[in-house]
């Protein structure tokens, strides 16, 4: 898969950095060849322009469709955008699922860390639109997506209780400690591309490693009412 760098948006704003086209393994199997190939248009469409900004004419424009077959698939632009991001949000889950707890904690935060980073890394664009894009969601998909995301929050959270010994360590450390490894993963979102000189691989054991060593700053510590 190439990265393809795009140019300045209009009114000169600088360029993102590297769009690549969405994996077609993203998308639920039972949704048909177009309605996915819509979605990848839209993802990278999104990820260039914004949702506000991109129209279906952008959309179906990639695809070589009408701007008038997008609602043969879909009834919104904006539920266009509630796929993608549902969808990342699933695949990702999916992938950090099959991370099962062994004996050794900090194996599984390795394992954990591992997963979520390479995930995003490969998925880099979608990504970026899953994490960027959802204010024009209406309350009912968004309500969904944070039912999502909280998931993502108790996988971190129970990793990290497991290695700084959750049972007595402070309940806050534990959680600001997983949302910040947390955020380091999405984060990469918005400069990583293909290409460069990290892998999706060795960018996540070089975060594997760091989240252990952020560890390191709440182990043993004990709640400040102890």
């Amino acid at each position: 898969m190439v990265a393809k760098r795009r140019g300045p948006r209009r009114g000169g704003n600088p360029p993102l950095v590297w769009l690549d086209e969405p994996s077609s393994d993203l998308w639920d199997e039972d949704l048909s060849d177009v309605t996915k190939a819509l979605l990848g248009s839209a993802v990278l469409c999104f990820a260039e322009k914004g949702f506000q900004a991109t129209t279906t004419r952008d959309i179906t424009g990639k695809v070589g469709l009408t701007p008038g077959a997008l609602y043969v698939h879909f009834s919104t632009k904006e539920e266009v955008l509630f796929e993608i991001v549902r969808s990342g949000h699933r695949r990702a889950l999916e992938a950090l699922r099959a991370t099962l707890p062994g004996d050794d904690p900090e194996t599984h935060l390795r394992q954990v860390v591992a997963v979520f980073v390479e995930w995003h890394a490969e998925h880099h664009t979608t990504a970026r639109v899953c994490q960027y894009e959802l204010t024009p969601l209406s309350a009912e998909h968004y309500a969904e997506i944070l039912d999502l995301r909280a998931q993502f929050n108790a996988i971190f959270r129970d990793a990290v209780g497991r290695i700084v010994d959750g049972a007595t360590a402070d309940q806050d450390d534990v959680s600001r400690l997983a949302r910040s490894i947390l955020s380091l993963g999405v984060d990469l979102v918005r400069w990583y591309r293909l290409g460069g000189t990290d892998t999706p691989a060795s960018l996540g054991a070089f975060y594997a490693d760091l989240a252990v060593h952020m560890t390191a700053a709440v182990r043993g510590r004990r709640p400040t009412s102890a």
